[in-house]
């Protein structure tokens, strides 16, 4: 055997069962981590937003950052920790980048993240409405056509800026 395979296959056990929601950085969450205080164990929330995600197998990671008391807080979860019961996703975010670090100089207003348009799952139940309609009966003679299946128009896009001035100086 292979020194690839056996460290494959320590990989693999070292993952988690039950597997996460898929999140992006840009998304807010709230993490349900166990705390143990003693003999006793307790789930708290982490609610922040997802500012970075490291795939590398079993030791993949991802940073939630929030802010406490007007004190930024960025807390490291293992994607395979044990100590994550659950997590949920609060709203997905609409951001460019993969590390979002330039929220840690940003405050207030100027640290929101605009809201991504719908979910995966959304977007899959909403294809499923959309697919036509299966035809019940063929047509009754062969000069006849099969109903035509009306094309769903683009919405316009907005027009730019720079589009808008290009046209007024015109």
């Amino acid at each position: 055997m292979s020194a690839h395979r056996i460290l494959e296959s320590i990989d693999k056990s070292q993952r988690r069962q039950a597997n996460l929601p898929e999140f992006r950085p840009g998304d807010s969450i709230k993490v349900w981590a166990k705390i143990r205080e003693g003999e006793k164990t307790r789930l708290q929330a982490f609610e922040g937003v997802c500012i970075r995600r490291v795939s590398k197998g079993s030791r993949s990671t991802f940073t939630v950052r929030k802010i406490s008391y007007g004190v930024g807080v960025e807390r490291i979860f293992p994607d395979n920790s044990p100590n994550i019961d659950k997590i949920e996703i609060m709203s997905r975010g609409r951001v460019h980048q993969a590390k979002l670090y330039y929220l840690r100089d940003l405050s207030g207003k100027a640290a929101r993240i605009k809201e991504r348009e719908g979910t995966a799952e959304e977007h899959r139940s909403e294809v499923a409405a959309e697919a036509p309609p299966a035809v019940a009966a063929a047509p009754a003679a062969e000069g006849e056509a099969a109903p035509a299946v009306e094309a769903k128009a683009k919405p316009k896009r907005k027009e730019r800026k720079k589009d808008k001035k290009d046209k007024k100086t015109a």
